[in-house]
């Protein structure tokens, strides 16, 4: 005899629940119809669920629409720990903004701002005013704006300037940076034709001299902060382009990529260069991003001669590129910091993660291995480890900085690396490591709130071995 089909009697109507005291509460806190829409998902799984005889009561169910709209609830955008050694990651938001930076944020967020009112005069205003000078200041630029990131510091540069014309640029220059983003590709979509000069490892003066004529918009120099060709290479310098250019009367675009305002030496970096030596070599145009070794919100800058900051202004893709309120109020905050370069690694976070001291890592490290072997126990074999941290975000691409870190090899292999990295990325404050040579790594460099991961570890559940 065929078994009975579950009857759906079993299963209360969506006004039933919705009648039920703890579902009533669920309503003020989240609305009535993201409630009732909770109501009738959970019905409807737990429908699929019936099973002949089988009934939910009201309890089970009610508990079921709270763990869902619990869910629900929660940002996808979640804080989290980057342990994975990459000080600034793309994927983990790049850089962690100082608090100066994030009380400038919120202020700007809570109340209407001046963002394009001139108090002195009571007229319109530039939003560009706000950090105008301060960016003059320290880079020594005659003029400078701002956008939304990087990349489309460059598009507005190029579509400004050569929209039309050539832009000549070296091959060894023609950069792919993550998200797929390649030069040759932006340079398209602003309008400008790109000329090639030179080849993949060697480019000389020689090579640019010959590609200048009448259809010359411009001379782009990329700074190729992602990756390194070495061995028998040339490449022309930046004073030498500014020369070249300033002969022809075309403009000199010298695209940095991340950018630097301070001498990275100072924190015991290879030195890269800062965007006060590309305005002294005679760029008359440079580009540089907000997010990354500078420390603040996402933002793209451009800064050098006034007329040709005057025409990027004039462009109408200048609008849709601005940054907003937020963002502003955000990176003034960090730009006044670099008024005070011997504080600096204390008050901005990038550069205090950078110059941290291998020992303080190191005795961090000492202090979690035991907390954290005796919450896996038997499962793993826990131990502190000497390891290596990098920038990130194409900045000294093959340059590594001495760190220490905690060294997870759970007994079962690989699968059970993965469950492990998996656990830990379900913590209601997930912990980002790097897996390497079947061991989880939590590279501490990056670790502020030492009490805070010790107490998102009691949320941590394993998987049972087979």
């Amino acid at each position: 005899m065929a078994e009975a089909a579950p009857s759906l009697r079993y299963l209360p109507s969506v006004d039933r629940v919705l009648r039920q005291p703890d579902v009533a509460t669920l309503v003020e806190q989240h609305g009535r119809a993201e409630t009732t829409q909770a109501v009738r998902d959970t019905l409807a799984v737990l429908r699929e669920e019936m099973r002949p005889g089988i009934a939910f009561d009201d309890a089970t169910i009610v508990s079921a629409v709270i763990a869902l709209l619990d869910t629900r609830a929660q940002p996808r955008l979640k804080p989290l720990f980057n342990l994975t050694g990459t000080v600034l990651h793309t994927n983990l938001g790049r850089a962690v903004l100082a608090e100066e930076a994030v009380k400038a944020a919120t202020a700007a967020m809570r109340e209407a701002v001046s963002l394009e009112f001139d108090l002195a005069s009571g007229r319109r205003g530039e939003r560009d005013d706000h950090i105008r000078a301060l960016v003059c200041e320290l880079t020594g630029a005659e003029d400078a704006t701002l956008v939304n990131n990087n990349a489309a510091a460059v598009l507005l540069a190029l579509n400004t300037l050569s929209q039309g014309r050539e832009a000549i640029v070296s091959r060894g220059e023609l950069i792919e940076i993550g998200g797929a983003f390649r030069m040759p590709e932006i340079m398209a979509r602003a309008g400008a034709r790109l000329r090639e000069v030179g080849t993949t490892n060697r480019t000389h003066p020689r090579d640019y001299a010959d590609a200048m004529g009448p259809e010359t918009g411009l001379i782009l120099k990329v700074h190729t902060s992602n990756y390194r060709i070495e061995g028998f290479t040339a490449e022309v310098g930046s004073r030498d382009l500014a020369k070249l250019a300033r002969r022809h009367n075309v403009p000199f675009v010298n695209d940095l990529g991340s950018g630097t305002l301070v001498d990275l030496s100072r924190f015991g970096l290879r030195k890269e260069p800062t965007v006060r030596e590309a305005v002294e070599e005679g760029a008359d145009l440079i580009t540089f991003s907000g997010d990354k070794l500078l420390g603040g919100p996402q933002a793209g800058f451009i800064v050098g001669r006034k007329d040709l900051i005057a025409a990027i202004n004039r462009n109408p893709m200048k609008r849709a590129l601005r940054v907003d309120k937020i963002r502003l109020a955000a990176c003034e905050a960090t730009l006044r910091l670099y008024r005070d370069p011997d504080r600096l690694a204390q008050r901005l976070p990038t550069m205090s993660f950078l110059a941290r001291n291998v020992e303080d890592v190191r005795q961090q490290a000492f202090r979690l291995a035991p907390v954290l072997a005796k919450i896996l126990g038997d499962s793993a074999v826990v131990e502190g480890a000497p390891c290596s941290s990098q920038i990130g975000s194409g900045a000294l691409p093959l340059d590594t900085i001495p760190s220490f870190g905690i060294v997870i090899r759970p007994k079962g292999g690989g699968r059970a690396v993965d469950a492990l990295s998996a656990a830990f990325r379900s913590l209601p404050w997930p912990v980002i490591g790097r897996v390497a040579e079947g061991a989880l790594v939590f590279d501490l460099r990056c670790l502020e709130h030492e009490d805070a991961f010790r107490d998102n570890l009691a949320s941590l559940r394993l998987e049972a071995g087979p």
